[in-house]
């Protein structure tokens, strides 16, 4: 029986993520990847996520160019913090190797375009980790959708709880580590500022401030999720209508040529999971329902409600328990291995930024008209 091209994982950032998704999942795909290093900031946090990468222990770092120089890594996936995200991608890109990476790709334009440009320029290739993209009830979704005689409404939906109380019941057990220096901790902070600004400041033209920052890191966070599958099912909105931010909650109502979108979003502390994408038709509405990510076999599952010769028929479907980071890893595998290509590329990721200006200008301007 022919074997599987084995493909060399470079691990940058073993904080919760890595913990509670990417080793397990990897781990289980052991006939497509191997983890051979990792990296990050802290001494400790390598040594005991060392320990968790199945049949062996990889080499480890904290100087991520190292990683990425090794012949010893085909792929360099990066679950680093944010304000990192572009650096790693273009050291990647600079040694010629595939890079996977957590989204948000780039918190602003300027960062974007580079990682565009430097991956045009490199033999490697990105890959943005939408993973809800990836889900197989999605896929049947947009495939509802399809068949629509005409979108009249749709609405995205995404409120949770906090997610260390679905971490805490993951039965992964991941570690929070502190052993970095000052420098490390104000090196991340600058960084912050900086992106901040150039993303507010000089390409959406807003005032800078605790609550425009914090919007804006939760577009980055929580809001891309929503807004990229948002994207596949529906396209481009043409315009936002108006947004309101009242955080931890904000909303919008986008505007395409024949219908409308309602985009709802916010954390609470109640421990729940409510994530949905829904989409109307005169004569059906198809919803797919997302659980939480991190509690691995969860299915994500299509409602679909219809008029069946005047009788309401309501369908459920569940066609995998496969998790969505499985089916994304799969696809992971045929862009390194084979050369096929992926739908959640750069460019495609530079979309979500322009999304997420125009909810944030629309919400500034909501908030500065006079009551």
């Amino acid at each position: 029986m022919a074997t599987n091209k084995l493909v060399k994982v470079g691990i940058i950032g073993c904080g919760e993520i890595t913990q509670v998704a990417h080793t397990s999942t990897l781990g289980f795909l052991s006939d497509f990847f191997t983890i051979t290093y990792l990296c990050d900031v802290s001494a400790e946090s390598l040594r005991h996520n060392a320990q968790k990468v199945i049949n062996h222990i990889p080499k480890t770092t904290q100087d991520p160019v190292e990683l990425c120089a090794s012949p010893d890594v085909d792929l360099v996936f990066i679950a680093s913090s944010d304000e990192y995200h572009a650096m790693h991608v273009m050291e990647g890109l600079r040694h010629d190797k595939d890079v996977f990476v957590e989204k948000p790709m780039a918190l602003c334009l300027r960062d974007a375009d580079t990682i565009i440009e430097a991956e045009e320029r490199s033999k490697g290739k990105v890959m943005v980790g939408y993973m809800r993209r990836y889900a197989a009830a999605f896929l049947d979704m947009t495939k509802e959708i399809g068949g629509m005689d005409k979108i009249l409404y749709a609405r995205v939906r995404d409120i949770i709880g906090p997610n260390s109380h679905f971490v805490a019941q993951s039965g992964t057990f991941p570690k929070v580590f502190t052993d970095f220096t000052p420098e490390v901790v104000q090196d991340k902070n600058d960084r912050a500022s900086e992106i901040v600004h150039q993303a507010l400041s000089v390409e959406c033209g807003i005032p800078v401030n605790p609550e425009s920052t914090r919007m804006w890191r939760l577009l980055g966070g929580l809001g891309s999720h929503d807004l990229s599958a948002m994207r596949e099912a529906l396209g481009m909105p043409e315009r936002i209508i108006g947004a309101s931010i009242n955080l931890p909650f904000w909303s919008a109502m986008l505007e395409y040529p024949t219908f409308s979108v309602t985009y709802e979003s916010g954390i609470d502390n109640v421990p729940r999971f409510d994530a949905h994408i829904e989409v109307y038709s005169m004569t059906k509405s198809v919803r797919v329902k997302y659980d939480t990510p991190y509690i691995k076999g969860l299915p994500v599952s299509m409602v679909v409600c219809e008029n069946v010769d005047g009788v309401y028929r309501e369908s459920t479907i569940k066609r995998t328990y496969e998790d969505p980071y499985t089916l994304e890893m799969k696809e992971l595998y045929q862009m390194v291995a084979h050369g096929k290509e992926v739908k959640t590329t750069a460019k495609d990721a530079k979309k979500d930024l322009k999304i997420f200006q125009m909810i944030i200008k629309a919400g500034t301007r909501t908030q500065s008209q006079p009551g």
